[in-house]
C-alpha cells in the first residue's frame, strides 16, 4: 500500500484535503483524532501523563508554551500513536491511503510509516483567518523542503482545491 503523509501548517487546509480524499473513497488516518482516542482507550495513560508532566490532564494545552512538557508528552504518546498507525495500515485493503499529521514529518519515531509527503499550505494571513491559533503555533512547525514530494497551495475556492486534489491524485 502506498501511504501519503498529508502535512502542513495550522490553517493550511490539511483536514479539508483529507475530508475530500475520504469523500473520494480513500482511507485516511487522522493523527489528532487517533491520539485523542488513545487517551481514552489506553488504560492509565491519562494518569501516567499527569504524573509525568505534573499537571492535570485538563491543562494539557500548556504543552504548546512549554517545550519540556511537550517533549515529555511526545515521548509517552508518539510511540503509541506509531503502533496504532501500523495496526491501522495492516487492516487496510486499499492500494493508496493517507495519513493526516501536522508534526509527523518532524518526528523520527514516525519515519518509515509513509512513502511520500503532500504539503498543504496557504499564506499566513489566510491561515490565521481560518484558525487564530496558527499565529501562536507557527514557530512549533517547520517543513524541510527536501522531504516534500508534492505541494497543494490552498489559497482559493473549494472548486479550485478540488481541481488541485484531482491533479495531485493523477500524479500519484
Amino acid at each position: 500500500m502506498n501511504t501519503v503523509l498529508v502535512t502542513g501548517p495550522i490553517g493550511g487546509g490539511k483536514s479539508t484535503v483529507c475530508r475530500k480524499l475520504e469523500a473520494r473513497g480513500y482511507p485516511v488516518y487522522d493523527c489528532d483524532s487517533r491520539c485523542k482516542a488513545l487517551y481514552e482507550s489506553v488504560p492509565g495513560l491519562k494518569t501516567d501523563i499527569e504524573r509525568e508532566l505534573g499537571i492535570p490532564f485538563a491543562e494539557l494545552g500548556r504543552i504548546f508554551a512549554d517545550a519540556s512538557l511537550r517533549a515529555k508528552l511526545e515521548a509517552m504518546v508518539y510511540p503509541l500513536l506509531a503502533a496504532d498507525l501500523i495496526e491501522w495500515k495492516e487492516r487496510q485493503t486499499a492500494e493508496l491511503a493517507f495519513v493526516e499529521s501536522a508534526i509527523m514529518l518532524q518526528k523520527p519515531v514516525f519515519d518509515g510509516l509513509y512513502d511520500s509527503v503532500l504539503l498543504v499550505t496557504a499564506g499566513r494571513a489566510r491561515r490565521v483567518a481560518r484558525n487564530p491559533r496558527a499565529a501562536e503555533r507557527d514557530s512549533l512547525q517547520s517543513f524541510d523542503p527536501e522531504k516534500i514530494d508534492y505541494t497543494i497551495r490552498n489559497s482559493s475556492t473549494t472548486e479550485a482545491l478540488d481541481k488541485k486534489i484531482d491533479k495531485f491524485l493523477k500524479r500519484l
